[in-house]
């Protein structure tokens, strides 16, 4: 049985506090600041607001009015926006005066030109190009930031290797109309405040793609953009489906501007989808992110912002390894506080690969758009909507939270008689981490005490140091857990051998963090949690 302190049950309360920024925005070091004295961290929570499929405009207009959408965007507690735009919109003038009834009559989609004609009239005979701007306009209105992305040359669902927009010199891609398109936007939208950035490529990859030619151009595209606008972020991406930026350890790029550049990558569970179903998780996890680390995460290090600007799971919950992948996400999301958008907010499309309506299980809204498909979804994410940590921010000393990705909670005491429980990051209780790995509260003498051995054989091992260990009694181990009512546990170590199980429930990060309610409760000292069972990071 686990060790139990006393049952409490807390109710969780998901709020969500977007303090407008002062625009526009820079990097300073590996975080985006605004523009105010002194420059206070503003950490990008967005999600992919797609407009670069067939019909070239953006998803939902059919279902609810723009500014419904833009409002629950900022409702579900996302604070920007990246929309994806076909270059060609921008660079054929054939295709940007099309109007929007028109497209749509071309891909047969009658159903969703009566849904736009009753949910927004105003946009239905507008050209494709006044149409997307609407939608910017929109975004504006409701004070939320956009991150606008050339995801693609032709419309149409991305990507493949072959499908002739992977590359420079492919078929699709010229890097002069490219450069072109680059400027015309950044240009077109230089007035439109809350355009914070511009990504300039979407998963470059396909059989040309080249380190050498990726300097050149990524160079001359990010030039070209701030040439046009000098407010935005230039948000650059790598290769192999935005997956590797790794030949940056060596050879960064070098421009005519600073504190404009951000650096993107794309993680999803499907990436590493036969590990995820035959691996241990622990294992897995430590791999990935490993390898994500040497592949990007340096960047951080190197002084750089890291946007992970796709990332995303099937929103119904019964994908196994995707749940497995996403807590592995939020842990190391968590401890490392990135800026992230989430692919996708689409609960369902016009058109996409030849399918009238399909629904989208990674969507964030439903198939109708009308509310979240899975709300709990966003309960587990809204810790890391708001920054831990960054410049401008500390309202409370540096000192560590405990987060646990399975819930998206962390870790808090309610009072000296009550035990340790799980509840909202905003709540979470203040620790100081020791360099004995003892984690203290100082101020009191509470302690946790063990009843007894949990685990009779075996060294537990976790390569991503994910769990809470200790030795008691006999010198055998146990693992800080989670009961079906959120109080904390010590149970036998999970998945500590190649097994296929699943250790979610065990999985804390310690995160560091300057932020903290103010009427937060003073430190107070646990000369033990952990102290007395010992709160040792498995090494």
């Amino acid at each position: 049985m686990g060790l139990k302190f006393i049952i409490f049950s807390i109710t969780i309360i998901i709020l969500h506090h977007h303090l407008t920024a002062a625009l526009p925005l820079s990097t300073s070091s590996r975080w985006i600041v605004d523009a105010g004295n002194g420059g206070e961290r503003v950490k990008l929570s967005c999600v992919n607001w797609v407009s670069h499929l067939d019909a070239v405009v953006a998803e939902g207009l059919s279902k609810q009015p723009v500014d419904a959408i833009s409002n629950k965007i900022s409702a579900m507690g996302f604070n920007c926006v990246r929309l994806t735009y076909p270059l060609f919109l921008f660079t054929n003038d054939s295709l940007a005066s099309v109007t929007v009834r028109q497209s749509l009559r071309k891909l047969g989609l009658i159903e969703s030109i009566a849904g736009i004609q009753a949910n927004n009239p105003s946009i239905i005979d507008l050209p494709l190009i006044k149409a997307f701007q609407e939608v910017v306009s929109s975004l504006d209105r409701n004070n939320i930031m956009m991150i606008l992305d050339n995801q693609v040359s032709t419309p149409g669902w991305c990507c493949s290797d072959f499908d002739g927009n992977g590359f420079f010199g492919d078929p699709y891609f010229n890097p002069d109309v490219w450069l072109s398109g680059l400027t015309k936007v950044a240009t077109m939208f230089s007035a439109s405040k809350n355009v914070v950035g511009m990504s300039l490529r979407n998963e470059l990859r396909g059989p040309r793609q080249n380190v050498s030619v990726w300097y050149r151009y990524m160079q001359k595209g990010a030039e070209a953009v701030h040439a046009a606008n000098p407010n935005v972020l230039v948000i650059v991406s790598g290769l192999s489906y935005d997956k590797d930026l790794s030949f940056l350890h060596t050879q960064p790029l070098t421009l005519t501007f600073s504190e404009k550049l951000v650096y993107e990558v794309h993680w999803y569970g499907f990436s590493n989808s036969e590990e995820w179903e035959s691996g241990n998780p622990n294992d897995v996890c430590g791999r990935v992110v490993e390898n994500i680390m040497e592949k990007s995460g340096f960047l951080l290090d190197k002084g750089y912002p890291l946007f992970i600007s796709e990332w995303g799971v099937d929103q119904r919950g019964t994908n196994e390894d995707d749940n497995r992948f996403l807590n592995c996400f939020l842990a190391w999301a968590a401890e490392y506080d990135l800026d992230w958008a989430l692919w996708t907010l689409a609960g369902s499309y016009y058109f996409r690969q030849g399918v009238v309506g399909m629904e989208e299980f990674y969507g964030i809204l439903n198939w109708d758009w009308c509310k979240p498909r899975n709300s709990s979804f966003l309960e587990k994410i809204s810790p890391l909507q708001s920054p831990f940590q960054g410049p401008g921010l500390s309202n409370t000393r540096p000192h560590k939270i405990i987060f646990h990705p399975s819930t998206g909670l962390c870790v808090q005491r309610q009072s000296f008689l009550k035990p340790l429980t799980l509840g909202p990051c905003s709540e979470a209780e203040r620790w100081d981490y020791t360099p004995r790995k003892t984690l203290t509260i100082k101020g009191t003498y509470y302690c946790l005490q063990a009843d007894g051995i949990l685990l009779q054989n075996g060294k537990p091992y976790q390569p991503l140091k994910l769990h809470l260990s200790s030795k008691i009694n006999n010198g055998t181990s146990v693992c800080l857990d989670v009961d079906s009512e959120n109080t904390i546990v010590t149970n036998t170590c999970k998945c500590v051998t190649n097994d296929k199980c699943d250790p979610a429930s065990q999985w804390f990060k310690i995160i560091n963090s300057t932020t903290g309610s103010a009427a937060a409760k003073p430190y107070i000292r646990i000369d033990s949690i952990l102290q007395s069972i010992g709160a040792n990071l498995l090494r």
